[in-house]
Order: C-alpha cells, then sequence, then structure tokens
C-alpha cells in the first residue's frame, strides 16, 4: 500500500465544506503566449480544467480572466466568467479582486486551480477545501507529497515543504529541507527515508485573508525563495499542509509538456 493509498482511505465518507474553485487564466505566458486557449483534444486547455474543477464538490466554479478572447471561449461552455484587472502583481492578487466581485464572506473558502492543469484530480480540489476548514485558524491549505529521488530533492525548481506533527507548515523552500546532516556530508546516491515533502501548488484560501494579504509589501523570505507562500508565513499566518490523496500530474510549462497531455488525452 502507497502513501497515496493511505490518504485515499482518509478522504472516504467525507463531508466536503462549501467552497468556490476559481480558475484564474492569463492569455500572457513568456514560454507559451495564450497558453489557456492551447488546443487539448480539440477544446481549449482552459476547457479541461474548468471541467475537472466543476467535477469536485465545489458549489461554485468561475474562470477568472483579463482576456476577452478567453471569455469567449468558456462561455459556449456554460462557465461563469469573470473579468479581472490586467495589472495584478500575482495570482493571490487576482483571486482577492475575484473575492470581491463575489462579495464573500471573510470565512467563504475559495480554491485555487491554476489554468494550466488540464489533468488535476478533482479529488485534489475536494482535499485542500477540506483541509482548510478543518483547521479553523488557518488561512491556507495547500498539499504534498513524497520525494524518492536524489535529483528531485536537489533540483531549486522543486519547492520543498517541512511541517508540524500537526500538519502546519513551518517552512517552504527551493533548497533540500531538510537538511540530512549525516547522510548529505557527501551528495548522496539514494535517499534513505521518506522525510522530505515536495509542494503542489494547490491552494484553498479564506477571503479574509486574501483582503489582508494584497495589503503586505513582499516578504524578505518571499523575495529570497521567490515563493508567495513565505509572505503568509512570515506574517503569522497558519498554513496547513496536507499529503495529496492521488497523484498530481504535471501541468503545462513548455512546449514538451502540451505534446505529453495532447498525446494523453487523445
Amino acid at each position: 500500500m502507497t502513501v497515496f493509498d493511505d490518504m485515499a482511505d482518509e478522504m472516504v465518507n467525507f463531508k466536503v465544506p462549501d467552497f468556490t474553485v476559481v480558475v484564474p487564466a492569463r492569455y500572457g505566458s513568456t514560454r507559451l503566449p495564450g497558453k489557456p486557449l492551447l488546443e487539448i483534444a480539440g477544446e481549449p486547455m482552459v476547457a479541461h480544467v474548468w471541467r475537472r474543477a466543476c467535477q469536485s464538490h465545489a458549489s461554485r466554479v468561475v474562470v477568472a480572466t483579463d482576456d476577452s478572447r478567453i471569455r469567449d471561449a468558456m462561455l459556449p461552455y456554460g462557465a461563469e466568467v469573470i473579468m479581472t484587472r490586467d495589472d495584478h502583481p500575482s495570482g493571490t492578487d487576482r483571486l482577492a479582486e475575484v473575492a470581491d466581485i463575489l462579495a464573500l464572506t471573510d470565512d467563504a473558502l475559495l480554491v485555487n486551480v491554476q489554468g494550466d492543469e488540464p489533468l488535476i484530480p478533482p479529488a485534489l480540489i475536494d482535499q485542500v477545501a477540506l483541509r482548510l476548514a478543518d483547521d479553523p485558524e488557518a488561512s491556507i491549505a495547500t498539499l504534498a507529497e513524497p520525494i524518492n529521488d536524489v535529483d528531485t530533492l536537489f533540483n531549486p525548481n522543486v519547492v520543498k515543504v517541512v511541517r508540524t506533527l500537526q500538519g502546519r507548515a513551518l517552512y517552504f523552500s527551493r533548497a533540500p529541507i531538510p537538511w540530512d546532516r549525516e547522510q548529505f556530508k557527501a551528495p548522496p546516491s539514494m535517499l534513505a527515508t521518506d522525510a522530505w515533502l515536495r509542494h503542489i501548488g494547490l491552494y484553498a484560501y479564506r477571503a479574509g485573508f486574501l483582503a489582508a494579504y494584497r495589503d503586505w509589501p513582499a516578504s524578505s523570505l518571499e523575495q529570497l525563495e521567490q515563493l508567495e507562500q513565505l509572505r503568509a508565513l512570515q506574517n503569522g499566518h497558519a498554513i496547513q499542509v496536507a499529503l495529496a490523496c492521488e497523484v498530481n500530474p504535471a501541468g503545462v510549462d513548455t512546449a514538451e509538456d502540451l505534446a505529453r497531455i495532447r498525446a494523453l488525452l487523445v
């Protein structure tokens, strides 16, 4: 039995809280211009993401975009589309605007599902919302999965996370944390334990937190690591981190990623 089997067992017979999914979709992309509208199996990528979000237990699924081409592509599907400003410095700021437009209460839960993850399992969307609802003092919830190989652990493009015994994040880093003082004296060829966790960038937020977040300047740790979630930690907000109940397939960042997913969704 794998760790994913254990987590899946815990998700059986759960009661999912009321929450809204927001799918932010920007047309501009350095590597893949117009990425949300790139075709996969005859449909725009963002349509695949929206459909998977609709398969979760979310009470509402909203596509948030600053481009009329994305709005026009999604309206025929019956999607609810909200037009946002085009000057947001981050996706979290865009989410805060959506919470304002929807007039959500401070306790309302939002799950941010990136518009470039056409294979995201709906169960993960439910899981991250449930994890936040289960910790009333947390402002954010997110997911992680075990790291099993050395290359992944030492890859700075892979974000690592360490947690308390209660599942709250202690720190996120691009560095290999925790550092094994004994085993890492020389570069390891394999990992002896499952002590390391890879962060999965799926987030649930409380709407009230988003309103506060956008007024904070970027924190010193955030600027060093280039990780937005460190702004929340450095301002004293708790982040719950659950072990993913399913494998989360990689999203689309490059042309190679797009080709791989097109081959899967023929």
